[in-house]
């Protein structure tokens, strides 16, 4: 039986240099039923930077909004099609998992899976704030294993096995080529301009990020970790900064940073740590730059008197004193075995005709 790893992504990269926004859409099909709630035959799901925005799954068959901004901004049209275009694909995994089973002798009272990854990731522009397209995505998995994948650069499709071949020379066509490429390229940027517009109309109303700087023991006796923390933000990207004395410092300092968390309320969270001398006399200050929520805060640390335990020293903004409790949360299938997705009315491929 095909055996289902969910994983929690941890980000060792400090303080990412442009503002980055992705679109993708996951589809997983099982061969037959898992037989554990909250599992179907079939679900697909759009993400924007990592947030669901829409669902579907083989129970309710119908794509519904999961954000505010996609259910008021979006027409009913945009929900129904949606809904067509979901059920379709439905049909198509179903009889392409029988497919590949036929292809490779699996036993059918075995579970197995298919799933597809496809979407998008773009730069924003500082001058104009416009979506640069860096990056596409479009690759299939198999129980668990890659299957096969689109290269861009090359504008070839790329077998990841064997059994893949025979797929890959089906595909391995003009036509299919040129709308892949004009829909990670064109088309998928531009649902991802509109719905990160959509969500910045959200945001207007959403309260600021609030920021945190403590210490704690470190597990050598003469030294503490001091920390940074940014939580309750949205979108995902931010600017945040340890200084030295007004320098940077990054991870040649040994910073370590998680890079950008999801919170269980779709807002997201970043820590960045160092570890420093107890007796350390230099200055430590946190930066935090949050562009959409218009946040800048340059916070200095204020070195506690020592005691037993060092105590988390208080929020820097908004004036609320709050309970700091990190909660690291598992990101939905942010890997390659993962699956994402073509919009409805990209009108990229009729993947209904192409079987695998």
């Amino acid at each position: 039986m095909c055996v289902i790893a969910v994983f929690v992504l941890l980000a060792t990269g400090l303080t990412v240099t442009a503002e980055t926004h992705s679109l993708m859409y996951t589809y997983t099909a099982f061969s037959k039923s898992v037989g554990l709630p909250g599992f179907y035959t079939f679900t697909a799901m759009g993400l924007l930077d990592d947030i669901i925005i829409d669902y579907y799954d083989s129970k309710s068959q119908k794509k519904v909004p999961k954000q505010d901004c996609m259910n008021k901004s979006l027409p009913q049209p945009y929900w129904v099609e949606g809904t067509e275009a979901r059920q379709a694909k439905q049909k198509w995994f179903k009889r392409n998992i029988k497919i590949l089973m036929a292809r490779m002798k699996q036993n059918s009272s075995d579970i197995h899976v298919l799933q597809w990854r496809h979407g998008c990731e773009a730069e924003k522009q500082p001058a104009n704030s416009s979506l640069n397209f860096t990056r596409g995505i479009d690759m299939y998995s198999y129980d668990g294993k890659d299957f096969i994948s689109f290269d861009a650069t090359n504008k070839v499709w790329v077998a990841s096995s064997v059994v893949a071949e025979q797929t890959k020379r089906k595909w391995d066509n003009e036509e299919l080529i040129h709308h892949t490429i004009s829909y990670l390229q064109n088309n998928c940027i531009e649902w991802l301009s509109a719905f990160v517009e959509c969500r910045k109309k959200q945001l207007v109303q959403a309260a600021p990020p609030k920021v945190l700087m403590f210490a704690k023991n470190s597990k050598v006796k003469q030294n503490v970790v001091l920390t940074c923390l940014a939580t309750g933000f949205l979108p995902k990207y931010i600017e945040l900064k340890i200084k030295k004395e007004g320098r940077v410092l990054n991870g040649a300092d040994r910073v370590v940073s998680t890079g950008p968390l999801p919170n269980g309320d779709d807002t997201f969270q970043r820590r960045d740590d160092i570890e420093i001398f107890r007796d350390d006399s230099a200055t430590y200050t946190c930066e935090v730059s949050h562009s959409e929520s218009n946040l800048h805060i340059n916070s200095t640390w204020d070195k506690p008197e020592e005691s037993g335990n060092l105590q988390v020293i208080g929020w820097v903004s908004g004036g609320l004193l709050m309970l700091a409790v990190l909660v690291l949360l598992v990101f939905l299938c942010k890997r390659r075995n993962c699956v994402f997705i073509n919009i409805v009315f990209s009108r990229q491929q009729d993947s209904s005709e192409d079987v695998l």
